[in-house]
């Protein structure tokens, strides 16, 4: 029988054929793949010709399309629509990628001729964009160890393939935990406390698991989890739905996570050891904008302390909610939520119960979609017709002002068993030129389903996600860059999160809110009286929330400024938070244990303080727009598109910012949208 995934793929846009498409097709595909890439590269690298930027380095960039393909695909579902089946083939596929990409760049007769290019390159010609592939190529080579003598090569190679036989096994790890946790919540008194929107959604949780009538589920899906622990009046449920959101990959049991942070954090030392670094930070710092553990602790320390003082001022708050209910227990991390909001209520009126009817998720996705045109010229088509890897996925074509097609934007919004958990964005086929590629984007939720014949409703943070998402479709979707290496979201990893940030400052524009935030029931726009409730509470919880995720930012750095792993992963958490001061009652956005940023690959390993770093850039870049006196103002935009979004990896992002700026990013706007500005 023939494999789908070796045709042409004839889908709408180049979709591959979903339905056909089994995980027994993957690993004949991949081995055909993998031996495609390695005949084109050697076709590369022995060609007689002197070496020139097109018969070597764009030759490169446009080398393995079946592999990149496969691989985009795949990760694709493994992540959005996985299978005991799917997982299998992801670990056993792992070593082999992983190993195939070494020996891609330790090639030694490819590297000698990028190279040579490298080495003559003031006297080349070179446009701009090429200048800057033909560096970020001869960069990538060096940081996979095309330099090291063969025997560090062969180490560097060994070790590189354990790293992502781990990345697997950790990700499955939490997934696994996820998936094996529920609160069943059967009785009245189990429910108390749960608005309307809450129940709702825990009962399309429980249908959506098979179980019978009257039993309401709490997952650890964050739209789930968190206004649980906002809302239920159980506190005894709450520390239960807390310890287990906290403790996903700490446990004895087939999901612990322990041994292979430790496993992972040892072999990134030995990986920076290799290339002559003390540690792992600084190995990865060294290809960022920060380039530095100082200037990211820098950073850190410039919101840590402000960020404790605005904590401590809502934890008066919180207690004094807690003793107007006649709460006389001590305050601990799953009762800050609950008496947070009862405070919120106090101080503001506001009540999210009041406000989550005005934001349906189908009004939501409409107002990112119309400030992407006001800001952009971009129209959206709704495709469905267009059949996606689950039936929750939506497509829509996505078009320029004049009319030519700008790419396909895919989006798949709930929560499921066999998805992982958070908010992502990646590309299917990335934007590229030369080689005649327009982009396949994909946004992925984690939304709670509405109840059946009712819309989903969105919390504000939901909101938030929703367009942060989006941000980075738009990065992927606005790529205008010749080759395929540069496209998209494809930059400095402290940069990458500046187009998703930024464009969150539109969703809570007034104007926005007035046009799209419309009660679900009555059409009803929302309030002015309600909207002026969420101004002044906007920054109410920042010190909490910028610790929580400060706190994780720090245990990262510290964990990879290591030159050996901690004893105890769990430990050197505790104890490095004890350091910080950090107030019992926060905790951390993420564990050491399940955090999937630092551990289901490197992606953000060492640089999880980009989102921070990014804020700076995002906050001193939205003031652009308010200096201009509109928000949605052509010439800033215009600016911003060419400058920002559409550039992906062609500018150095320092340039970049200053071309759209004028100069280079303050701090002073972050620290004041966070509202931790000295009085």
């Amino acid at each position: 029988m023939s494999n789908p995934l070796l045709q042409d793929w004839t889908g709408p846009h180049g979709l591959p054929p979903f339905a056909d498409i089994a995980p027994t097709h993957f690993q004949p595909a991949f081995d055909e793949a993998l031996a495609r890439h390695r005949t084109e590269i050697e076709a590369i690298a022995s060609q007689a010709e002197p070496p020139s930027f097109a018969n070597t380095v764009a030759a490169f960039d446009a080398s393995g399309r079946l592999l990149t393909r496969l691989e985009h695909l795949f990760y694709t579902l493994a992540a959005s629509a996985t299978s005991p089946e799917l997982q299998a083939a992801q670990r056993a596929l792992a070593a082999p990628l992983a190993t195939h990409n070494s020996a891609i760049y330790m090639h030694a007769g490819l590297f000698a001729r990028v190279a040579a290019l490298y080495e003559q390159r003031e006297r080349l010609g070179l446009a701009p964009e090429q200048r800057r592939l033909l560096d970020r190529v001869h960069l990538d080579f060096l940081r996979a160890g095309a330099r090291f003598a063969p025997e560090a090569q062969a180490r560097y190679a060994a070790i590189m393939a354990k790293l992502a036989e781990l990345n697997t096994r950790f990700a499955q790890n939490v997934l696994a935990s996820e998936n094996g946790y529920q609160l069943r919540l059967s009785t009245e008194a189990e429910l108390a406390g749960l608005p309307g929107f809450v129940r709702a959604a825990a009962r399309q949780a429980a249908i959506d698991r098979g179980l019978e009538e009257g039993v309401h589920v709490i997952t650890l899906s964050r739209s789930l989890i968190v206004p649980f622990l906002s809302f239920s009046a159980r506190r005894d449920l709450r520390e239960q739905a807390w310890r287990a959101w906290v403790g996903r990959g700490d446990d004895t049991g087939d999901t612990d996570n322990r041994a292979i942070c430790r496993e992972i954090l040892a072999l990134r030392a030995e990986q920076a050891k290799l290339h002559g670094h003390a540690c792992y930070a600084d190995y990865a710092l060294e290809d960022t904008m920060a380039q530095n553990q100082a200037a990211v602790m820098k950073l850190l320390e410039c919101v840590w302390h402000p960020a404790l003082a605005a904590q401590a001022r809502e934890r008066e708050a919180v207690q004094g909610a807690m003793a107007a209910a006649g709460a006389t227990h001590a305050l601990e991390a799953w009762d800050w939520r609950f008496y947070a909001e009862h405070a919120k209520r106090a101080r503001f009126e506001l009540d999210e119960a009041e406000v989550k009817p005005y934001f349906s998720l189908d009004r939501m996705v409409a107002a990112m979609f119309d400030c992407a045109s006001r800001l952009f010229g971009l129209q959206f088509k709704a495709r469905p017709d267009i059949a996606g890897y689950h039936a929750d996925v939506r497509a829509y074509e996505v078009f320029d002002a004049d009319g030519a097609l700008r790419g396909l934007f895919l989006q798949d919004n709930f929560a499921r068993p066999p998805k992982r958990s958070g908010a992502w964005m990646n590309a299917m086929r990335n934007q590229s030129r030369a080689l005649g590629a327009t982009p396949i984007i994909l946004n992925n939720n984690n939304f709670a389903r509405g109840a059946a014949g009712e819309p989903t409703l969105l919390s504000f943070d939901d909101v938030r996600t929703l367009f942060h998402e989006f941000g980075h479709g738009l990065h992927g979707l606005l790529s205008s860059v010749e080759h395929e290496r540069l496209a998209g979201t494809q930059v400095l990893r402290d940069f990458v999160e500046l187009p998703s940030q930024l464009y969150e400052h539109w969703m809570a524009e007034p104007q926005v809110l007035k046009k799209f935030a419309r009660h679900w029931q009555t059409d009803e726009p929302l309030p002015d009286a309600l909207l002026a409730k969420l101004q002044a509470a906007r920054q109410f919880g920042q010190g909490y929330e910028t610790l929580r995720y400060t706190a994780s930012a720090l245990v990262d750095m510290a964990a990879h400024a290591l030159p050996q792993p901690p004893a105890d992963v769990v430990a050197f958490e505790r104890d490095t938070m004890q350091r910080w001061q950090l107030p019992a009652e926060v905790g951390m956005n993420h564990r050491m244990t399940h955090f999937q940023h630092l551990f289901s690959s490197a992606g953000y390993a060492a640089g999880y303080y980009v989102y921070l770093w990014a804020e700076v850039l995002d906050c001193d870049a939205f003031d652009a727009f308010v200096e201009a006196g509109d928000v949605f103002d052509g010439a800033v935009a215009a600016r911003l598109r060419e400058c920002i979004y559409s550039s992906g990896n062609s500018r150095e992002p320092g340039e970049a910012f200053r071309a759209f700026r004028g100069r280079d990013p303050v701090v002073e706007p972050m620290l004041k949208d966070r509202g931790l500005l000295p009085a």
